[in-house]
């Protein structure tokens, strides 16, 4: 049996919409964008995601050498369209074993992104502080991009920062693995690309089946 949609900031089960609400609820959360359940990653996929999204679907092109695409998700209905994306990657990590990268457009108050990155609250708050120097630099649908580090969950490193008005979220598995965003970062909004990039597939990552 096929999962249903779930909670982004949590990943409980929704209530449906019914006779007394449009909106799918989460018990805890109140009001949600429904995650839609993830499936094995395909190029009729990407889009199908990328033709419903009202949000970037990020992806770093070119990858990483070694490195597939192995999941894309997104929160929303039919109704509303695609508020949050998520896109994971998998490849050789800088500093050996396995790398995961997990890139998450979003709208304010979504909460995907602090999911992955192991946070509380929907959005990074106080972690991006005024004036503070930004840790890394991506270049996002051809506009340098700052990013902050957060104080993710341990295993992980963790970073934010705007594109197109949104969040921007790069969560990456070990910690080790955001080595990764000192070299020219480059991400491509697949909704803009078209057909023009022949993107690999590996197994569904955990990360977004989780």
């Amino acid at each position: 049996m096929r999962a249903g949609p779930s909670c982004p900031r949590c990943g409980h089960e929704l209530q449906a919409p019914g006779l007394w609400s449009s909106q799918w609820a989460c018990d805890r959360h109140g009001a949600v964008p429904p995650l839609q359940p993830v499936v094995q990653p395909t190029a009729d996929v990407l889009a199908a995601v990328a033709g419903h999204s009202n949000v970037p679907v990020w992806l770093p092109w070119p990858l990483p050498r070694g490195w597939l695409v192995t999941g894309i998700a997104q929160a929303g209905d039919e109704r509303s369209g695609a508020r949050a994306t998520a896109m994971a990657c998998t490849g050789p990590a800088p500093l050996g074993g396995v790398g995961e990268l997990v890139v998450v457009a979003e709208e304010p108050g979504v909460g995907l992104g602090a999911r992955f990155a192991g946070l509380e609250g929907p959005d990074p708050g106080s972690e991006m502080s005024p004036g503070r120097p930004a840790d890394a630099k991506v270049h996002a649908a051809g506009h340098p991009t700052a990013m902050w580090a957060v104080a993710s969950a341990s295993d992980r490193a963790a970073y934010v920062g705007e594109a197109l008005g949104l969040w921007l979220w790069a969560v990456l598995w070990p910690e080790s693995a955001g080595f990764l965003l000192i070299d020219e970062f480059v991400l491509t909004d697949v909704r803009d690309a078209g057909h023009d990039i022949d993107v690999p597939f590996g197994a569904l990552s955990p990360r977004l089946a989780g």
